[in-house]
């Protein structure tokens, strides 16, 4: 396995709220259990040398979610992302933020800035939480960006069009991963997962922890990836 470990590995964490509600507990605190989650595969992702790890933290959509889970989980990515940027720097983890990230309040934007100014030098596991993200709102900001720079739009390559997206010098993901038992990708990193391997599990977020994460990364490193290729006989 120690071969084959995906370079970058992007995660749809699904399940929080359901995780709560089987526990007859408020929505908050499913949300709150799965920061653990979050701390202990940022841990494993480094401790097996993976260089990017990209979180779906908060969708575009997630917006319409009731006001006061809203204001809940923008507190909630305030403090979490203030307490943990000290241990992150110690251990060499360099944070980042994609997304439409002018939609978040004023305490979010400042901590954000906090974070990669910290730990912009950082050279080990770098962590993206995507912010306000959304795929298709990624696209079109891409094609807005480009369409600033260029007239004739006829005959844009792959490559330029990477260079407008949020992940303009980091490679594409080679795992997405999605809990909760949901067989979607629900508007996540659409450009980038054209030849990323998937794998669903029924766990829950907040349940979620270094064994099975294991498990998925030796799966994943048992595939033979051919890129649209045939298999040498």
């Amino acid at each position: 396995m120690k071969s084959n470990i995906p370079r970058h590995v992007a995660i749809i964490m699904d399940g929080n709220g359901r995780w709560a509600k089987e526990r007859g507990l408020p929505r908050y605190l499913g949300h709150e259990a799965g920061s653990e989650s979050v701390r202990e595969i940022i841990r494993v992702s480094q401790s097996l040398g993976i260089k990017y790890l990209t979180l779906y933290t908060f969708s575009i959509e997630n917006w319409r979610r009731p006001k006061y889970e809203v204001n809940f989980l923008m507190k909630m990515l305030s403090k979490l992302i203030r307490e943990e940027v000290d241990s992150l720097l110690k251990n060499n983890v360099k944070l980042d933020f994609v997304g439409k990230l002018e939609l978040l309040p004023e305490s979010v934007l400042k901590e954000i800035h906090l974070a990669r100014e910290k730990t912009k030098d950082c050279s080990g596991l770098t962590v993206f939480l995507a912010l306000s993200y959304g795929g298709r709102a990624e696209i079109l900001d891409a094609v807005s960006r480009l369409g600033k720079q260029r007239e004739n739009l006829s005959n844009i390559t792959e490559e330029e069009f990477k260079r407008y997206t949020y992940f303009p010098e980091v490679p594409d993901p080679d795992l997405l991963i999605r809990t909760g038992g949901e067989l979607r990708i629900s508007n996540f990193l659409l450009w980038h997962v054209a030849y990323t391997e998937f794998y669903f599990t029924h766990t829950l977020w907040p349940d979620f922890r270094k064994e099975e994460f294991l498990k998925i990364i030796e799966d994943y490193s048992r595939r033979e990836r051919r890129f649209g290729g045939v298999a040498e006989v």
